[in-house]
């Protein structure tokens, strides 16, 4: 990797000398380090800056910053700015106290040596000192080289007492195409994720998701060190062979790899999306493993796999406790994920199956980012797009792309108009003419208040007789 000098970008360049100045002035030293000093070797953009300070403790940085500092993280000596994306930390060692994330000591000591200090981090990459106003760069494990190489590789023995360290890794390897140091990998595969908070886990995936470039190589990472055995979703992907008409790839673990680096090349700026279309392409094939099947052809087919995987997918994220309305999105584009390809038969592609599909899955715009990485995601040369580039055509001249269609008529409507009660007989009229109107049969209030009338009276006949 080709590394570069270190530039601080305005406006923060100023900012940041001016809290190094005056830490200097009070008789401290201020480093940026950890992931800005990273990316800033190379050359890409920083948005969050963290700053290391020796040899003057909290007290002292509380007096030089009145009113400017959150004391959120002050019992750990980290300190943040209230109006700016900058973390002040003091030198600690921190030592775990229990197998959970919490169960952890820290004493922090100003007078501590950055030799010292750098031990408790991670990767000797992300153990690089910069000190902005004499441009000096200290790098005590030789991170500059590793960078320079492209390699990750732990600091110390002391990686081990946090298991996250296995998906930190992960995670970089996906966003910087990292490779891993053996031993670094050794260490990895003897360490116990089963005692990892669902939080901590989602928010490194959540990273290899909205940041990687080379998903599939993060992924890898995780069968490389045995880390697969706390995912059984994603494991059961590796053995599970498919037909090599359609995905001569092989597994549905290479497959997944494949679609989740599409996803990559084509993610989308929005949180929300990005995540919605990274976490259901991640969790689509879920359901391959229990309905593949030899069929009398002799082809293999896994016919109801995306119903099949919308249970499994739901436990899976509800380990990483990703966010209900995520999860609510999420499901049934994985039930729905292998439809859009039979919208190039045109007894398929239908107005109504089109207005049916965006009611069942809501947003139809990430459904087709779904089945697009889904199908791209092979090692074929080309492959027939034309059903979801129909689908999209459809969708948007029916106005249901970015969201599912509204009931023309709801439950007051028909109560003010019919001068009905609320009960369940209103719900089944309703339905009946949200059917209709799906189907493209009703397309204004008129049309809808006229099939109403007709409805209430042929159940209201049927239920007096």
């Amino acid at each position: 990797m080709k590394v570069l000098p270190p530039v601080l970008p305005a406006p923060s360049a100023d900012k940041i000398g001016e809290i190094c100045r005056k830490i200097h002035n009070a008789g401290g030293k201020a480093y940026l380090v950890g992931g800005c000093v990273r990316d800033m070797l190379l050359g890409m953009e920083v948005y969050e800056w963290d700053l290391e300070v020796f040899s003057i403790g909290g007290d002292d940085l509380e007096k030089l910053f009145p009113d400017a500092l959150d004391f959120v993280g002050k019992c750990y000596g980290i300190y943040r700015f209230k109006n700016l994306p900058i973390d002040l930390g003091l030198p600690r060692d921190e030592r775990p106290t229990g197998a959970k994330h919490r169960e952890f000591s820290v004493a922090v000591d100003p007078a501590m040596s950055i030799v010292d200090a750098a031990l408790r981090r991670d990767f000797t990459v992300n153990a690089i000192y910069w000190d902005p106003l004499e441009n000096v760069i200290v790098d005590p494990f030789a991170g500059v080289g590793d960078l320079e190489k492209g390699v990750l590789r732990h600091v110390s023995e002391r990686f081990s007492e946090d298991p996250l360290r296995v998906l930190r890794a992960m995670q970089f390897v996906g966003r910087f195409s990292f490779s891993v140091d053996e031993k670094t990998v050794e260490l990895c595969r003897a360490l116990d994720g089963q005692h990892l908070s669902g939080e901590r886990i989602g928010g490194e995936f959540n990273k290899l998701i909205l940041l990687g470039k080379a998903i599939g190589a993060g992924l890898e990472f995780l069968r490389s060190c045995s880390w697969l055995r706390f995912f059984p979703e994603l494991a059961a992907l590796v053995d599970c062979k498919q037909d090599a008409t359609f995905h001569p790839e092989g597994s549905v673990w290479e497959h997944v790899k494949l679609a989740m680096d599409v996803f990559a090349s084509r993610r989308p700026l929005e949180k929300f999306d990005a995540l919605a279309i990274g976490l259901t392409v991640l969790c689509h094939d879920f359901g391959k493993p229990a309905t593949y099947v030899l069929c009398e052809d002799g082809r293999m087919r896994a016919h109801g796999h995306g119903e099949a995987g919308v249970p499994l997918a739901k436990n899976f994220l509800g380990r990483m406790r990703v966010a209900n309305e995520l999860v609510e999105t999420i499901l049934p584009l994985i039930d729905a994920h292998m439809l859009p390809r039979g919208f190039s038969n045109p007894k398929v592609a239908t107005v109504g199956a089109v207005r049916r599909l965006a009611w069942k899955v809501k947003r139809i715009d990430l459904l087709l980012a779904v089945a697009r990485c889904d199908n791209l995601g092979r090692a074929l040369p080309s492959y027939d797009l034309s059903g979801e580039d129909r689908l999209e055509e459809m969708a948007r001249a029916e106005g249901v792309l970015h969201s599912p269609p509204e009931p023309i008529l709801r439950g007051r409507d028909l109560l003010a108009a019919f001068e009905l009660e609320q009960s369940p007989f209103v719900g089944v009229i309703l339905g009946k003419l949200f059917e209709m109107q799906l189907d493209g049969h009703l397309s204004s209030r008129e049309e809808a208040l006229a099939a109403a009338e007709l409805l209430i009276k042929k159940m209201s006949a049927s239920h007096s007789s």
